[in-house]
């Protein structure tokens, strides 16, 4: 039977004590809300279906984001992008509030901010995601189960992707983003155009990983936990282009590429780019043409992956599982996005 009693400061408080369950209270301004809260917890117990929701009450989304950030983040094989979805989900208004009273209201809210500051609905279900993996950890290792069937971010409907991308490098743009890349850039930019590696696995090459004599690669991902598709390592077959950068390349570390994080290859391409459109527009100057509109505009160190992947194909020698086995795409519905054959060359082939 609870226990309902008026406190000093004029809440009235329900303590539930059972056998077999903890000893719980709540405090409530108006009594009828602590005897009603008090039922509900009694009919909980008698069923067997109560869990102890003191923990998620107590508990901030912040607390819990940082929580998480220390014990499962370190974990994961997208450390740094999960790193910065936290450092997102902190800055809003809801990371205040007990894990406990944070609602699909509050979810829907983020949503809605985020597709009105521009955020592109890849970008907020990257965020949705880890935030559901926030709530779905402190039911399930946290003591919090009453959170197991109440995730709110599971009640939110989110936009419909489209963040398919068919961006490929043109003609007169590689020569100029080549030359305006420093030797190391260069080298990284040359051999994903030739192989149709990952980001992630071309810097965890390790020169043990090449064998330049059987033109093959062995890419594990940037971790060493695995490439990106799950496999804990693929052969990647080298192009004689491939080989002669690699050849090229000194040997000054037990790696291939110095970086160790996709975000400074970025960092590092987007000067690149920057100084390759201004030695465009310096040279259409002197030769007195109107600078293209677009060069260079809009290119990620991922098209490259897109460019490689479609340039496969153009050579007219290999067949889609062939391409897929140098790609390391699974299935050929992904082996599809990646590839985009431009018109005017396959308008060629029509004769």
């Amino acid at each position: 039977m609870a226990a309902i009693e008026q406190l000093p400061s004029g809440l009235w408080r329900a303590r539930i004590r059972r056998r077999g369950y903890p000893s719980v209270s709540k405090s409530f301004r108006l009594k009828a809300d602590a005897e009603g809260w008090a039922r509900k917890v009694e009919s909980e117990q008698e069923r067997a279906v109560w869990h102890d929701g003191s923990e998620a009450e107590r508990m901030t989304l912040r607390e819990a984001l940082d929580r998480y950030e220390r014990e499962v983040t370190p974990r994961k094989r997208a450390q740094a992008s999960e790193r910065s979805n936290l450092r997102a989900l902190r800055d809003e208004p809801a990371a205040e509030l007990a894990l406990a009273l944070v609602g699909s209201r509050e979810i829907a809210q983020m949503r809605d901010a985020w597709a009105r500051a521009g955020l592109k609905p890849a970008s907020i279900k990257r965020r949705m995601v880890t935030l559901s993996h926030v709530f779905t950890v402190a039911a399930s290792e946290w003591g919090m189960p009453g959170l197991k069937n109440n995730n709110p971010v599971r009640e939110v409907k989110l936009a419909t992707e489209n963040n398919a991308r068919d961006r490929r490098l043109e003609k007169d743009e590689e020569p100029y983003l080549l030359a305006a890349c420093a030797p190391p850039l260069a080298a990284l930019v040359r051999l994903a155009i030739e192989s149709a590696a990952r980001l992630g696995e071309l810097l965890s090459l390790r020169w043990d990983d090449v064998d330049l004599g059987k033109r093959v690669a062995i890419v594990r991902g940037i971790d060493q936990r695995g490439t990106k598709n799950g496999d804990p390592l693929r052969a990647l077959p080298l192009s004689s282009a491939a080989v002669a950068v690699l050849d090229g390349m000194p040997r000054t570390g037990d790696r291939v590429f110095h970086w160790q994080a996709s975000d400074s290859v970025t960092k590092t391409w987007n000067r690149a780019i920057e100084r390759a459109q201004a030695a465009y527009a310096a040279d259409c100057k002197l030769a007195g043409k109107t600078p293209r509109a677009g060069f260079l505009v809009g290119l990620h160190f991922h098209d490259l992956r897109h460019e490689a992947t479609s340039r496969l194909f153009e050579r007219g020698v290999f067949d889609s599982m062939e391409v897929a086995g140098i790609t390391g795409h699974k299935t050929l519905s992904m082996l599809k996005r990646y590839t985009h054959l431009r018109a005017e060359d396959l308008a060629k082939k029509l004769g």
